[in-house]
């Protein structure tokens, strides 16, 4: 099946594609924090993990909803993390037409603002249970193994990230 995998805007109507954040989160020793989606079948694992990312609420700025999407998947406290970087522009996938039928919203995609976050805590601050489990696993890898571990309609979006966050691999 081919997505519409560009990650740049192209044409497309902003307000067709929810507005959504992804979080970056790297560790001192410049790895990348990937969660395992809950529900995914433990002998099927294959483009079950991806970053902590969620939509944008009404009112809330794209930094708001990040800190906010930051403790509901990760549990983790906001002063564990330092911003290193606001991407621009903003990134978007496009649902495919199988997932598309089953959502009930008018949205094609999402289009996400994506920030990248050093993690000075220990990994014994990582709760997943904090609430509604969003991930049933978590593990730190490497940024560049992101987009081949991710669903793959979202694979451009995190190639992307990839390219424009490698600069913050280097360990601290």
């Amino acid at each position: 099946m081919t997505y519409n995998a560009l990650p740049e805007q192209g044409g497309r109507d902003p307000s067709l594609y929810r507005p959504n954040v992804g979080l970056a989160i790297f560790s001192k020793k410049g790895l990348l924090w990937l969660g395992r989606r809950a529900g995914t079948r433990k002998d099927d694992a294959h483009y079950a993990w991806q970053m902590p990312q969620g939509g944008i609420d009404r009112g809330e700025t794209p930094a708001t909803a990040a800190m906010r999407e930051l403790g509901e998947e990760t549990g983790i406290n906001p002063k564990q993390i330092e911003l290193l970087e606001e991407l621009e522009p903003w990134l978007y996938y496009d649902f495919p037409p199988p997932l598309k039928a089953r959502l009930s919203g008018p949205y094609f995609g999402q289009r996400q603002k994506w920030f990248a976050y050093r993690f000075t805590g220990s990994d014994t601050d990582f709760r997943l249970d904090e609430h509604t489990p969003e991930f049933d696993a978590w593990r730190w890898t490497t940024l560049e193994d992101a987009p081949g571990l991710v669903i793959p309609f979202k694979a451009a979006v995190y190639e992307e990230v990839a390219k424009r966050f490698a600069k913050w691999t280097a360990p601290v």
